[in-house]
């Protein structure tokens, strides 16, 4: 199952917040979509995904100053 998290407009660390939240919920195996656009959330959402060994799908910037990474739970 995929899961999109719509944290734009909000100013970090609530994108990584809301992101461990959100998989907190969820099954291994499960993606989640986390489209945000906080500039520091582009090296913190990476890093905690890492440490919790966490798989980054995706990653790719989607305008001036927004992005969209992709986590799966393991």
């Amino acid at each position: 199952m995929k899961q999109v998290l719509e944290t734009n407009g909000l100013v970090c660390p609530f994108p990584l917040v809301e992101a461990k939240d959100a998989i907190g919920g969820m099954d291994n195996g499960d993606e989640l979509v986390i489209n945000f656009d906080c500039t520091q959330a582009t090296e913190a959402i990476p890093q905690w995904a890492a440490e919790n060994g966490y798989p980054v799908t995706h990653f790719d910037r989607t305008g001036e100053a927004s992005w969209t990474i992709t986590v799966q739970k393991a």
